[in-house]
C-alpha cells in the first residue's frame, strides 16, 4: 500500500515536473520563432517576448497565474546581470575616450533629474505622497540596458561613435543610481522618515566605489585565470560566467553596486587578450539572449492586464511627460558641458528606452509590502509597455531624422579565434568576394596584405584550391585568411563590402572629394576655389576640426563652413586621417592649372 501511494506521489511530481518543463519549452520556442516578426511589423523584439508573457499569464489564453514577487526579483536579477556581462563584453574601451563622461553625468545627474520630475508629476495627477512619486519617479527614472543593447544591435544601427558609446556606457552605468534611489525610499517609506541625510551621499558614493573596484579586479583576476587553465573548449563561456557572477554577487554582498561590478568585468574581459574570446562571445550571446527572453516572459506572467487597466490613462500620461519632457530636460542639463550637435542631443533624448530594469525594480516595494505598492508595480509597467512601443519602434527613423549613422565599416563573414599561442592572438576571419571588391580578377601577389597575415585557403564554388601568388581571385571565392584583429580594418578593405543603407552610401555620406587630415585650410581653398580667412589658413583640416569638437571628433562630425560641407571620413584614435568635402552650390569646383 505504502509502495503504491510512494509511486503515484512520484508520477503526480513527474507530470508536474514534465507539464512545467513543456509550458516553458513552449513559450520558449514560440517567442524565437515569434521574433521574426520584429523586422516586419518593426515591433521591438523585447516587447513581443513582454506580450508574449501577457496572453501566457492568467488574464491570457494560457492562464497561468504566477504570482512569486521573490522569485522573479531572483531570476530578473539574475538575467540582468548576464545581459550586462554580455553589454560590456562588447563595448569597446575605446569608446570610453569620446562617451566617459556625458555618459556618467546621463547615469547620475539625468536620474536624479529624471526621476524628481517624473515623480512630481505622479504625486499631483494620483495624489500621492511626494515620497511615493518620487519612488516611481527613481523606479522608471534609469534607462535600460537589456532594451539599448538589444535595439540597438538588432537593428542594425551603426552611429556615431560619440553618441553610440555615450548610450552603451549610460545604460550600462546608471542602473546602480536607479537601484540605490529605490531602495533608500522604500526604506525611508518603511520606517516612516520624510528627509533625506547626508547618509544617502555617501551611501551613494559607497555604491559606486565598491562597485567599480570590484568590478575592475574581478576583471583582471578573471582574464589572468582563463588565460593559464586549460580547459575543453566549451567550458571557457561557463568559467566566464559564473566568475562573473560571483563577482555580481560578492559586491553586492558587501554593499557595492554589482550590476556596475558585473559591466565593467566584461568591459575588461571584452577588451584583453582573452582564450578563445571570440566563440565565447558567440556562447554569451546567446545566453543574453535566453536570460532577455526568459526575463520578459516572466515579467508578462507576473502582470496582469485587467489591473492596469483602471490606472492605463494617467500611467499613459506619465510615461508621455517622461519621454517628451523629463527625459529630454535631462539630458539638455547633463550634456551641456560636453560637445554634442542639437541633433546628437536629441537623439541621446529619444533613446531613453525604459526596459527590464523598472519592471524589477517595482517589485522592491512588493517585497516590502509598502502602501501602493500594487499601483507603483502597474504604473511602471505601462511606461515600459509604452517606451518599447513608441520609442523602440522609432529608433531607425530617429537615427535618420536626427542624422546620427555613418556608414558601417567593412567585415568578415565569420571570425573563429585560433586557440594556438595566447600571446599571437590570431583568428580565422572568413570572406567572400562580390562584385565591389576590386580584387576579383587579380592575382595573390599583387595584393598588398598586412605583416602576419595569410591566405589559408580558398573555396571557388565546391572546389578547394591551394593559393599560390599566381592564382587569380574570382568572384564569389571563400578566403580563409589568418591574421590579427589589430589588421582586421585593413583586410575588410581588401576582401569585403560593407552593405550600407541607400541613404548611407559612403560617396553620399562623405561628399564629392576625399582630403588628407594634414592638408592646411589655405591650400584647399585655393585649389577648391574658395576664400579662407588670412588667420586660418595655416591650419591643418584635422585642427580645424579639432577645434570645433573638443579634441575628440569622431567619423560622421560635420561642419558647414564657407558655404561648404566639410565630415570626419577616418579616424585613428583622436587623429583625423580623412576628411570628406561636399562643395556648396554655385562652387566652381577645383582648379586644376593646365
Amino acid at each position: 500500500m505504502g509502495l503504491s501511494i510512494l509511486r503515484f506521489s512520484g508520477q503526480r511530481l513527474m507530470d508536474y515536473i514534465n507539464t512545467i518543463f513543456m509550458i516553458g519549452a513552449l513559450l520558449l520556442c514560440f517567442s524565437v520563432l515569434a521574433s521574426s516578426l520584429s523586422s516586419r511589423l518593426g515591433i521591438p523584439l523585447l516587447l513581443i517576448f513582454l506580450v508574449i508573457g501577457m496572453l501566457a499569464g492568467e488574464d491570457g489564453l494560457g492562464g497561468i497565474a504566477f504570482e512569486d514577487t521573490s522569485s522573479a526579483f531572483l531570476i530578473g536579477s539574475l538575467a540582468l546581470a548576464i545581459i550586462l556581462l554580455d553589454g560590456g563584453m562588447r563595448t569597446r574601451v575605446e569608446n570610453f575616450r569620446v562617451g566617459l563622461w556625458p555618459a556618467m553625468s546621463l547615469a547620475s545627474g539625468g536620474v536624479l533629474i529624471s526621476a524628481a520630475l517624473t515623480g512630481g508629476l505622479a504625486a499631483w495627477l494620483l495624489d500621492l505622497h511626494w515620497l511615493q512619486g518620487l519612488l516611481l519617479g527613481a523606479i522608471v527614472g534609469s534607462t535600460d540596458a537589456a532594451a539599448v543593447f538589444s535595439l540597438l544591435q538588432g537593428k542594425g544601427l551603426n552611429l556615431k561613435q560619440r553618441v553610440g558609446a555615450t548610450l552603451e556606457i549610460e545604460s550600462g552605468s546608471n542602473d546602480p543610481m536607479a537601484i540605490f534611489l529605490t531602495i533608500t525610499l522604500v526604506e525611508m517609506l518603511s520606517s516612516g522618515q520624510t528627509s533625506f541625510s547626508w547618509n544617502f551621499a555617501l551611501l551613494l558614493i559607497e555604491q559606486f566605489g565598491i562597485g567599480a573596484l570590484c568590478g575592475l579586479g574581478g576583471g583582471f583576476l578573471l582574464v589572468w585565470l582563463v588565460n593559464r587553465v586549460q580547459l575543453p573548449v566549451g567550458l571557457y563561456p561557463l568559467l566566464i560566467t559564473s566568475g562573473a557572477i560571483l563577482v555580481f554577487a560578492f559586491t553586492n554582498k558587501i554593499g557595492g553596486s554589482g550590476f556596475l561590478a558585473i559591466y565593467l568585468t566584461g568591459l575588461i574581459l571584452g577588451n584583453k587578450r582573452v582564450r578563445n574570446l571570440q566563440n565565447i562571445l558567440q556562447v554569451q550571446d546567446g545566453m543574453a539572449w535566453l536570460s532577455q527572453i526568459g526575463m520578459f516572459l516572466m515579467l508578462g506572467l507576473l502582470v496582469t492586464p485587467s489591473d492596469m487597466i483602471i490606472i492605463a490613462m494617467p500611467a499613459t500620461l506619465i510615461a508621455l511627460f517622461l519621454i517628451f519632457v523629463a527625459r529630454p530636460i535631462a539630458v539638455l542639463i547633463c550634456l551641456a558641458p560636453f560637445v554634442f550637435s542639437w541633433r546628437e542631443r536629441l537623439f541621446i533624448a529619444w533613446v531613453g528606452l525604459r526596459g527590464a530594469v523598472p519592471i524589477i525594480l517595482a517589485i522592491f516595494p512588493l517585497l516590502a509590502g509598502l502602501e501602493q505598492a500594487q499601483l507603483l508595480f502597474n504604473l511602471a509597467f505601462v511606461v515600459v509597455l509604452v517606451s518599447l512601443l513608441l520609442q523602440g519602434s522609432s529608433l531607425p527613423l530617429a537615427a535618420r531624422l536626427c542624422k546620427v549613422e555613418i556608414p558601417p565599416q567593412p567585415e568578415p563573414l565569420q571570425r573563429t579565434s585560433l586557440d594556438t599561442a595566447i600571446q599571437g592572438d590570431f583568428e580565422l576571419l572568413i570572406y567572400q568576394l562580390d562584385n565591389a571588391n576590386w580584387c576579383v580578377g587579380v592575382a595573390l601577389r599583387e595584393l598588398t596584405m598586412p605583416a602576419d597575415t595569410r591566405i589559408a585557403a580558398l573555396f571557388r564554388g565546391n572546389r578547394l584550391l591551394h593559393p599560390t601568388g599566381s592564382t587569380q581571385l574570382a568572384l564569389h571565392d571563400v578566403l580563409c585568411v589568418v591574421g590579427r584583429p589589430r589588421d582586421l580594418p585593413a583586410l575588410s578593405k581588401l576582401f569585403s563590402k560593407a552593405q550600407a543603407k541607400r541613404y548611407l552610401e559612403s560617396r553620399n555620406f562623405f561628399g564629392d572629394f576625399i582630403l588628407e587630415g594634414d592638408a592646411q585650410l589655405g591650400e584647399v581653398g585655393k585649389f577648391y576655389g574658395f576664400e579662407v580667412p588670412e588667420d586660418m589658413r595655416e591650419l591643418t583640416l584635422a585642427a580645424f576640426f579639432s577645434r570645433h569638437f573638443g579634441g575628440h571628433p569622431v567619423v560622421g562630425d560635420h561642419i558647414q563652413w564657407e558655404g561648404h560641407s566639410w565630415v570626419v571620413a577616418a579616424m585613428d584614435n583622436d587623429w583625423i586621417l580623412k576628411v570628406g568635402l561636399k562643395l556648396g552650390e554655385g562652387s566652381s569646383g577645383p582648379k586644376l592649372g593646365f
